[in-house]
């Protein structure tokens, strides 16, 4: 029967006979996938799509009316490359199915057929042809009926087999009814096989035993090249190519995952990862890619990369070491202060605790993200962080650990108590504490750290003698080297010397007073003494500068005084000595026109009345020079030089007179202009002009 196929000649009833359990072919899996999603029932669909499909005596599709063509590779190649739809991929694939296989279509096709009848689809809606589906009907139900866990070990077995995974190939047999030539067949090769596989390895494991390292690791590679599924060789390989001090293949832990590197070359790899269960079994498992996300916390793993050809073992593996997927923390920052090392972490996810190994045989106080030691002596201490997991079988593993020096440092002794006490404009601070420490007066911008913070002397603020003006709060800071320790603060007040204090004489015994308002001040007190009575009067910077200040002093020679007021009553407040000025007795000049009579035929004249007159009694002020100038118009003059000074009296002869008259110059200007006077020298300050109606001044 050489190069027949199944069922050639035979006529139905031993065309029937033992219908393929397994469609045997290669590459099943990739064929299923492009048929579903061609939307085909069934692979012979692509090649008949108007039906009348004969599968019993080999596979044929209708070519005319009456005639008919077998399905051979250039019917697929032609069916390819004409098929529009996605059925042309299922024609492209069954074509490389059969140049390997020239009966795999037809056991394909007849696999998905029977599967189908079995299923209850009607025969008459598979496109079979009427002479063929009684026939078909009645091999349906002389095949066995496979379950879902039976067919995916039919539709599995070939690639397993193609793959030499033999034990997979063992496992999947053992799932399918007997009774298939094909598949029993398969099971003699399968034997013979899995004993010359069984006969290299225990050669191996001899050669092993006997410390010929080279001889067994090729015995291993031959047992692998048989059953490529071995796992036992698999593990005898990374047994006697284990790294020296250095591994080749590199695993890292990372947080989430191991991380594995190695020098590829160019080279298809195989990745396995060998641990043991609870329980102590070995096992070997695949890993995908070049980071292994799937071993559970608090597991002990190694792992191998195999080079393939063909994608099969082609020679010795790279074997890392073997490496606890315990994740360390990170971002360890140690610090250290009096006696004392603090510690924080990012600690990772999943690690059921974090502890630090005592430090000088202290015991570490632990926070969630943290510790801290104290009691240390100065010098450097070595310490260990160490994160436990729990593992599957819930045990708590612990991981190597990350090690950590840091040296305690000499710190300064605190300052415990700070005192100011004003004395002559100034303050004197005392302190206690500090011993054998530079103990700084400092003041904080905003509100100071707590007594005792920890410090570094490059931090500080500029050392202070005296307190700024106004209210300042004083710390006192002991520092040691690098190191500083905050210590308690008192509440200070500098107030500040008034400067420029003045008074300008107002009508009904009133002065207006005038000052530099020091920096840093908000209140100040004025006082006045005088015959007239005694005040006081407290003003604000902010009423000062909006409104000035006046005060109901009366006429008489009066002393003023002004001091700076303490902003609050806290702390110690250093004093400024008090401004003083001395107001003379109210004292005024006036002056105005006075015009004589006519005498018969001439001009009266026009004269300019000067009057000095004091309120205030005796003891007034040097008298200044006063001078009356004209400017042409009604405009009155601005200032002294605002026109021509046609009336000069000096203050001595005020003095001496009381009253002066002065004739005015006949025509100093062309009629009209006006007349203002004016007081002249260093005493024109203190004393008050009374000016008459400027209408009055008008000489026309």
């Amino acid at each position: 029967m050489a190069g027949r196929e199944f069922g050639h000649y035979l006529g139905l009833p031993g065309a029937l006979s033992g219908l393929p359990l397994s469609p045997l072919v290669v590459g099943y899996g990739e064929l299923a996938a492009a048929q579903s999603g061609a939307g085909l029932r069934h692979l012979g669909e692509a090649l008949a799509p108007a039906g009348d499909l004969r599968v019993l005596d080999g596979l044929y599709v209708p070519s005319g009316p009456r005639s008919r063509r077998r399905v051979d590779a250039d019917l697929l190649d032609d069916l390819a490359r004409t098929t529009s739809s996605a059925a042309a991929r299922v024609a492209e694939l069954l074509a490389e199915l059969y140049r390997r296989d020239p009966q795999g279509p037809r056991r394909a096709v007849l696999y998905q057929l029977i599967c189908l009848l079995q299923e209850s689809c009607p025969v008459e809606a598979l496109g079979v042809h009427p002479d063929e589906r009684a026939a078909l009907v009645a091999a349906a139900r002389t095949r066995p009926v496979l379950d879902r866990l039976q067919r995916d070990a039919a539709e599995a077995l070939a690639d397993a087999w193609e793959r030499r995974r033999l034990h997979r190939v063992r496992g999947l047999m053992a799932r399918l009814p007997q009774g298939d030539p094909r598949l029993e067949r398969l099971r003699t090769v399968l034997a013979a096989r899995s004993a010359n596989a069984e006969a290299a390895l225990a050669a191996a494991r001899c050669a092993e035993e006997d410390g010929a390292l080279e001889s067994a690791s090729e015995r291993y590679l031959r047992a692998l090249d048989l059953a490529a599924d071995d796992k036992r060789a698999l593990r005898g390989l990374v047994r006697v190519h284990r790294p020296g001090r250095k591994a080749k293949l590199r695993a890292e832990v990372a947080l989430d995952h191991i991380a594995l590197d190695w020098e590829r070359d160019g080279t298809d790899w195989r990745l396995l990862c060998l641990y043991r269960t609870p329980r102590g079994e070995a096992r070997v498992r695949e890993v995908t890619g070049v980071r292994d996300t799937a071993v559970p916390l608090g597991t002990a793993v190694r792992y191998a990369a195999f080079p393939l050809a063909d994608d099969r073992v082609a020679g010795p593996p790279l074997v890392s070491h073997r490496v606890l997927f315990a994740p360390e923390v990170t971002g360890l920052t140690l610090t250290d202060g009096p006696e004392r090392i603090a510690g924080t972490w990012r600690r990772p996810p999943g690690a059921e605790e974090v502890t630090v190994e005592p430090v000088a045989g202290k015991r570490p106080e632990l926070r969630a993200d943290g510790f801290t030691v104290t009691g240390l002596p100065v010098g450097h201490h070595e310490l260990r962080v160490v994160c436990h997991y729990r593992t599957p079988d819930g045990r708590l593993v612990p991981s190597p650990g990350v090690r950590a020096s840091h040296r305690v440092h000499p710190w300064p002794e605190p300052v415990r108590t700070l005192t100011a006490v004003p004395e002559d404009h100034t303050v004197r601070f005392d302190w206690t504490g500090g011993a054998g420490a530079e103990v700084r007066l400092v003041v904080w911008p905003g509100r100071p750290p707590a007594p005792g913070t920890e410090l570094r002397a490059s931090e500080l603020p500029p050392a202070v003698t005296v307190p700024p003006a106004g209210h300042s709060r004083v710390a006192a800071v002991s520092v040691l080297g690098e190191r500083a320790l905050a210590g308690p603060s008192v509440d200070v007040e500098v107030l500040q010397p008034v400067t420029g204090l003045g008074a300008r004489r107002l009508p009904d015994g009133a002065v207006a007073v005038l000052l530099d308002w020091p920096a840093a001040t908000n209140q100040l007190v004025v006082r006045w003494d005088g015959p007239d009575g005694t005040g006081e009067r407290t003003v604000t910077a902010h009423a000062y500068r909006h409104g000035g200040l006046r005060l109901p002093v009366g006429p008489g020679r009066v002393r003023l005084c002004a001091t700076a007021v303490p902003q609050g009553p806290r702390g110690a407040v250093v004093a400024a000595a008090g401004a003083e000025t001395v107001v003379p007795p109210d004292t005024a000049i006036g002056y105005q026109l006075v015009r004589e009579r006519r005498l018969l035929r001439g001009r009266g004249r026009t004269l300019l009345r000067v009057t000095l007159s004091s309120l205030g009694g005796g003891g007034g002020p040097d008298v200044p020079e006063f001078v009356c100038v004209a400017r042409s118009g009604t405009v009155r003059p601005r200032s002294a030089t605002d026109g021509t000074t046609v009336v000069r009296v000096p203050g001595a002869e005020l003095i001496r007179y009381g009253t002066v008259e002065q004739e005015l110059p006949a025509a100093p200007l062309p009629a009209p202009y006006t007349l203002r006077g004016f007081l002249l020298g260093e005493h024109a300050a203190d004393v008050r002009l009374e000016e008459p109606s400027p209408a009055t001044l008008v000489v026309r």
